[in-house]
């Protein structure tokens, strides 16, 4: 019997006219300052004529324009004095024209704007009945390919028709947190687990204490890499022991912000070439107030790293890399809640078969079996989730893509055992849902792909991502697709 799927009017394509104010830097320390000292011989009449029209112009493109040019001056002001530019002597006005040179705008969602998850907002007031306020994350690709989450606001009806939110005006990125404080025997198992030598670790970490901020770890680094003796090979593992650093952080934005005015840009080593595919999850534990994590890849043009994104208002954030040995690949989605007291996971270790995954610490995951793999021609070359598991009173249902002929993604559904949800109890033959005629273009041709759909108001709704391009949804009566999935 096929499903039926009915496909929304909602539709959301790149937009160029938003962007970001980021640090530009055009080369090493001697051309940062060839570039300063031309605007240090400026008279202060021309440095006036420059710099107050830049600001005018450019504040109505982005929030507190001249605090971003004083940032981007302090990001290069060590560079200049390193060069025998005395920087006590230059002046405010100066000092925001030297930064203005060193900011260039980034339009962050110009190629792409895919791969939606869908939450459930924190605020539900002010709604009728059979709404719910919903919260759709994406990824947002501009120019190098370069990913960031992004995010909308929208209201589903009784009908399950969606509305949104018009996208704010300007586009902020976060304040960082500075003194994040790391758990030791965390940070050295991942240390461990990408290979750093043991006596390279000791090396850096026995001058630390139990916790520490990155400050302190930023001290014995350079107390380590004084000592005369270190090979070279030794010295590029403690610069590993920094990038492992650089990849816990925290960040807040300011609360008059809009939620579509908030992006999560690349800002460790770990990630500089994209956060990509953000599966949020809203997550119960018992009476604690719920919290949402998002498992991602970041992605630094060689090597990927799973992490976890936890925030519980979205305005403050705290991300860290996930360890242990079956933390390795990407596709990684929680479940909702602890099943007998452990957290649980599906993932994709070996980038063809979908897993699941116990652990007792959220971080740390050493625990997996094989769920499924590929079956029906349409997912013969890899099978992996679309985000977390949904709860349903059948058992826990898995929205998954496969991948077939002509590198054909589409989105299928099993469904795990709810107290056991290690043996598969349904799946579906066919899938549920490929790319149309309409949907087939674009920058990934021939793909629809999801990082999290939810239940409301008896359907599955399903965002999803057309051809790595654009983002539409669809919904599919839930007893139907239920009702099909446990006939096999």
């Amino acid at each position: 019997m096929a499903i039926n799927v009915k496909r929304k009017p909602a539709f959301f394509h790149p937009d160029s006219k938003r962007v970001i104010a980021r640090p530009f830097i055009p080369g090493g320390p001697d051309r940062v300052a060839a570039v300063a000292r031309r605007v240090l011989a400026l008279d202060d009449g021309a440095v006036k004529e420059l710099i107050y029209p830049a600001l005018r112009d450019f504040s109505k493109r982005h929030r507190n324009i001249s605090k971003t040019f004083e940032s981007h001056y302090a990001n290069i002001a060590e560079q200049l004095a390193s060069q025998g530019i005395d920087t006590a002597k230059i002046g405010h006005e100066r000092k925001l024209l030297i930064g203005s040179y060193f900011t260039s705008e980034y339009s962050i969602e110009s190629a792409a704007f895919f791969n939606p998850s869908m939450v459930e907002d924190p605020y539900q007031g002010s709604l009728l009945k059979g709404q719910k306020r919903i919260i759709v994350s994406f990824r947002a690709t501009g120019e190098g390919h370069v990913s960031s989450i992004v995010f909308r606001s929208g209201i589903i009806d009784a009908n399950n028709d969606l509305s949104f939110e018009p996208a704010g005006a300007l586009v902020d990125v976060p304040e960082m947190v500075k003194r994040y404080v790391y758990d030791k025997k965390r940070f050295i198992q991942k240390c461990r687990e990408i290979q750093v030598p043991a006596d390279v670790i000791e090396l850096v970490m026995d001058r630390l204490g139990d916790s520490f901020i990155y400050g302190e770890l930023q001290a014995a680094i350079g107390e380590a890499s004084r000592e005369s003796d270190l090979s070279d090979a030794t010295r590029e593992r403690i610069r590993t022991i920094n990038w492992v650093a650089s990849s816990h952080y925290e960040m807040t934005f300011s609360l008059d912000t809009a939620i579509s005015e908030r992006v999560i840009f690349p800002i460790s080593y770990a990630e500089s070439n994209g956060i990509e595919d953000a599966r949020f999850c809203r997550f119960v534990n018992g009476k604690d107030e719920p919290v949402y994590y998002a498992t991602y890849t970041a992605y630094d043009g060689h090597t990927i790293l799973p992490k976890l994104l936890e925030t519980k208002d979205f305005y403050h954030f705290k991300v860290m890399p996930l360890n242990g040995d079956k933390a390795q690949n990407k596709g990684m989605a929680l479940f909702p809640r602890k099943l007998n007291g452990r957290y649980a996971m599906i993932s994709r270790l070996d980038g063809e078969n979908a897993y699941i995954s116990f652990s007792d610490s959220i971080h740390i995951w050493n625990d997996a079996r094989l769920l499924q793999g590929p079956e029906f021609p349409w997912e013969f070359v890899q099978i992996g989730n679309c985000g977390s598991p949904i709860e349903t009173s059948a058992g826990w249902l898995v929205v998954l893509h496969g991948v077939g002929p002509m590198r054909q993604y589409c989105l299928g559904a099993s469904l795990l055992d709810l107290d056991d949800p290690s043996k598969v109890i349904g799946r579906l033959r066919e899938p549920l849902l490929m790319p149309s005629e309409t949907e087939r273009e674009g920058y990934v041709p021939n793909v629809v792909y999801s990082c999290g759909s939810m239940v409301h108001n008896g359907e599955l709704i399903i965002p999803y991502g057309v051809s790595d391009s654009a983002t539409t949804f669809a919904t599919v009566p839930l007893d139907e697709l239920l009702g099909e999935l446990l006939k096999r």
